[in-house]
């Protein structure tokens, strides 16, 4: 069946496809056979690397990894839940008709974008005395509300103007046209970059190793500082953990999608066989 997007490719593309696919391959398993020949010389798959997971010890080790990982999730979730409503705000903000809202909105947002966010988080913890707890979910909320207006303002920009245009001429106003009609299809246009910068966000929460804040990495760091030998096998681990986290956290959004889309083609399917049965008891008539 022939495409109507693109070329189907003829002889010679395919065959420069698949030498290129052959040579890549062969370079990535290069790459992890001389990494794991490396890892191999330097003894790190030896026993005595990861007795400290499974032996006597291991209960206190995986408690303090646990604690870690649930510092983690804290953090992660106090700014996620404040940073996507400051977001919506400030993205209202930015594309406000306001001139003198507008601008500074700009302005703010830029500025925290562009700023580390290691460095609001030093700059909270100094100058107001917190605790590394709030200097960590602030640094977070700054500079993810940041992120979240923007990607939500692209949203909103991508909709055709006929959908505020609809809100408007239905009696809507322009606040109630961008919550009711504009936001959440944007949110939904954007949920792959929003849970892209959730999983950012999430990762981020490693910077609160500067302030000793104990989550997870401090957590890996501190079980490496029991003896040097252990310093590859605890951020191994430690990885692992971080990755699972982030898998999770894409799998649920992926469900969460998935389930508004059924409902959206349920809503719009019965909307349909109600008008249809509309049509049809009007039409004796």
């Amino acid at each position: 069946m022939t495409s109507v997007l693109y070329d189907v490719p003829g002889p010679k593309a395919r065959r420069i496809s698949l030498i290129g696919s052959v040579l890549g391959s062969i370079i990535i398993t290069g790459g992890v056979v001389g990494a794991i020949v490396i890892l191999s010389s330097q003894g790190i798959f030896n026993a005595s690397r990861w007795e400290v997971f499974v032996n006597e010890s291991a209960k206190d080790v995986w408690t303090q990894l646990g604690l870690g990982v649930l510092a983690t999730l804290q953090a992660a979730g106090v700014a996620a839940i404040i940073a996507f409503p400051l977001g919506v705000a400030l993205c209202l903000l930015r594309i406000s008709l306001i001139s003198w809202i507008r601008v500074p909105t700009q302005v703010v947002l830029e500025f925290l974008r562009g700023m580390p966010v290691v460095l609001m988080i030093l700059f909270v913890l100094l100058v107001f005395a917190t605790s590394p707890f709030v200097a960590v979910v602030s640094g977070l909320v700054l500079y993810n509300a940041a992120i979240f207006a923007e990607i939500l303002r692209a949203g909103i920009q991508s909709l055709p103007k006929g959908q505020r245009e609809a809100g408007l001429a239905i009696g809507l106003r322009s606040f109630q046209s961008r919550m009711s009609i504009e936001f959440p299809q944007a949110i939904r246009r954007m949920l792959p970059s929003l849970v892209a910068q959730l999983v950012v966000l999430l990762k981020d929460t490693s910077l609160g190793y500067i302030v000793a804040y104990e989550e997870l990495l401090r957590k890996v760091k501190l079980i490496s500082d029991l003896e040097p030998s252990l310093l590859f096998s605890a951020f191994f681990v430690g990885a692992a953990i971080y990755i699972l986290i982030n898998l999770s956290v894409s799998r649920l959004a992926i469900w969460i999608e998935r389930r508004g889309t059924k409902k959206a083609a349920g809503g719009t399917a019965k909307a349909v066989e109600t008008v249809d049965l509309e049509l049809g008891t009007a039409g004796p008539k």
